[in-house]
């Protein structure tokens, strides 16, 4: 029997019909293409969009080293205007969502700007490589590389090194967890920065998409599991789901999750890694870690940037940035 999916929050359920086939679910690797051409033109969109907030931020595109022997990482580099000498703010360093298959460091980072107006911090989100073309590791170890860049030189874009918060949406957001782990794994090899706080949003963890939820949403709401196999074969190619999975790639793998920084887990209720994020959240709880998890009732995977004015959406805006004044409150 096909397993009974959680009803979407009636506001959401509205917002995904009216968004009719720009929300349909079931991307496959024959579609990849077509949403990169799609996708450009909204990334046009967003590069008119005014990203200083009315001058409040200065906005610049950085190149910076990316991992041995690879290319460059583009970073986009946003420093609030009226930085005053020798403050030393937070910084929130943020990988875009997309499926690891779409998407710039423009995506989705207005989200992270809102909370930096907010709380007076520095805005750094990177721009890893895609899969197919570039199969793990590249994704995170650009991620990464990203990171150990804005730790070394927080100093000079007016940020704080020790109050750095990783940030990761989707497929950023497994991307930002797996950064947590092997910034953890390698500490006792090299200098490596320890961001105060990891913050996951809705985040890709599992290549092996069979959770409850993953079978209940098949079929519904903006990523489905056939749009998650899609991506995660994208990622791995026929490792995907087999016994040789790093927790590097899926950190969903990882045997231990003692020794991470604080974590904020959210996912809605009606989406397809709900299980996977709810699992993660209670084996930091076991290692000893600590962890703050919201599951949003009827909330679909994107249910904010589709429908930015729903009560939801402003429920979940609210509990993650008041986890972040408390979060930086201690710093």
């Amino acid at each position: 029997m096909h397993p009974v999916p959680p009803p979407f929050d009636p506001e959401l359920a509205a917002a995904l019909e009216e968004a009719g086939e720009l929300a349909r679910p079931g991307l496959t690797p024959a579609d990849i293409a077509a949403a990169r051409r799609n996708e450009d033109a909204a990334l046009e969109l967003l590069a008119a969009l005014d990203l200083t907030l009315g001058g409040a931020f200065e906005v610049a595109d950085r190149t910076v080293p990316g991992p041995p022997g690879a290319p460059d990482v583009s970073l986009l580099v946003c420093r609030p205007a009226a930085a005053a000498p020798g403050t030393a703010r937070p910084v929130l360093y943020y990988a875009h969502g997309g499926g690891m298959v779409l998407g710039d460091h423009r995506v989705g980072v207005d989200m992270a700007l809102g909370w930096a107006k907010e709380l007076d911090a520095v805005v750094v989100s990177v721009a890893y490589r895609l899969a197919p073309e570039h199969p793990h590791p590249a994704p995170v170890e650009d991620v990464y590389a990203g990171l150990l860049w804005t730790a070394e030189h927080a100093g000079e874009l007016g940020g704080d090194p020790e109050r750095i918060v990783i940030v990761g949406a989707s497929a950023g957001g497994g991307l930002t967890a797996a950064a947590a782990l092997l910034l953890r794994d390698r500490a006792g090899r090299r200098t490596v920065p320890r961001p105060c706080a990891q913050m996951l949003l809705s985040p890709m963890l599992d290549d092996r998409n069979d959770t409850a939820s993953a079978h209940q949403m098949a079929g519904a709401g903006l990523w489905d599991r056939t749009a998650n196999e899609t991506g995660w074969s994208a990622l791995l190619g026929d490792r995907r789901g087999g016994p040789r999975v790093s927790p590097y790639a899926a950190p969903a793998r990882a045997e231990d999750l003692a020794g991470l920084p604080p974590a904020f887990l959210d996912v809605g209720s009606a989406e397809t890694f709900r299980d996977e994020v709810v699992a993660y959240a209670s084996r930091i709880w076991r290692a000893g870690g600590v962890a703050e998890l919201h599951v949003w009732p009827g909330g679909f995977h994107g249910f904010d940037a589709l429908a930015p004015q729903a009560a939801l959406t402003r429920s979940a805006q609210a509990a993650r940035l008041d986890w972040l004044r408390r979060l930086l409150a201690k710093g």
